[in-house]
């Protein structure tokens, strides 16, 4: 079966990987534009693109993926199905009526429909998440689900150890699903609930909340994004790792300074109780 891939994270570029190297392999990879990124703000590809640069499949970097010069692009290859993954922006017409989407969404659907899913299992303490291969509609992550299966969140995952594993489960469903085209089941809107996109409040540390929802907050967000506390400065140290302490207090492990590197905390503490 032809194929074409749309992602653009490190999330979608491990199942990219795996797609490739199936009898799905895509004849196109659609990701987003360059952009800035690290200290320097040096023009940098997403994942996905240089992923698909290395397997030697073509690349479209559009500026927006909803126009006919992509729909286009994709009927040139002649794929049968479009599959998705963590692409990061909304898709509409032409491309819904134009393919079969089937979309990778690191959730059990209907929990956690959106941009967050990883992230906002682990700030609510959930214990355990999934993955779910859901044809794309107009809804958000509301189309129906032909495949699903079920991870458990431990009680000291991070995101990068959870999504490392709901990455290789995503991409062995998504080919299963290609392989064997499973019936397509509704969701059922009760219980639905949306994983919003992290902000700049989702990573700060409130330090009168309980230290068990700033641990989860903390986990939640290395370490792609990480947790924050704020400075008398105005500046933030940035939290890399904690815990709950025996007294129920929350107790940092790892922190990064402003402009700085990563170090324990306590030679941060060290460090700035000589000034």
């Amino acid at each position: 079966m032809t194929t074409a891939f749309l992602g653009t994270s490190s999330f979608a570029a491990a199942v990219l990987e795996r797609l490739a190297a199936s009898e799905h392999r895509p004849a196109l990879v659609v990701t987003r534009p360059d952009r800035p990124a690290g200290r320097g703000r040096a023009l940098t590809p997403p994942p996905v693109a240089s992923l698909a640069r290395e397997l030697g499949i073509d690349v479209a970097q559009p500026e927006s993926v909803n126009t006919d010069e992509v729909r286009d692009l994709i009927v040139a290859t002649g794929a049968d199905v479009v599959a998705v993954c963590a692409f990061g922006a909304l898709i509409k017409e032409p491309l819904l009526s134009g393919f079969t989407l089937i979309n990778v969404h690191p959730s059990l659907l209907p929990r956690w429909r959106g941009a967050a899913p990883v992230e906002r299992a682990i700030m609510a303490g959930d214990e355990q998440t999934g993955v779910s291969i859901m044809r794309v509609t107009e809804g958000l992550d509301a189309g129906p689900v032909c495949l699903a299966q079920a991870e458990p969140i431990l009680p000291d995952d991070d995101y990068g150890s959870l999504a490392a594993r709901l990455q290789e489960i995503g991409a062995t469903l998504l080919v299963r699903a290609l392989d064997e085209r499973p019936p397509w089941v509704e969701q059922e809107e009760r219980g639905a609930t949306y994983a919003e996109k992290i902000t700049a409040e989702d990573r700060t540390l409130d330090p009168e909340a309980p230290a068990e929802v700033n641990e989860r907050i903390v986990r939640a967000l290395h370490p792609h994004i990480g947790a924050r506390l704020p400075l008398p400065d105005g500046s933030f140290l940035g939290v890399r790792r904690a815990r709950v302490g025996d007294d129920g207090s929350l107790e940092l492990l790892e922190v990064q300074p402003p402009g700085g590197r990563p170090m324990a905390y306590a030679d941060y503490l060290r460090g700035h109780a000589t000034r």
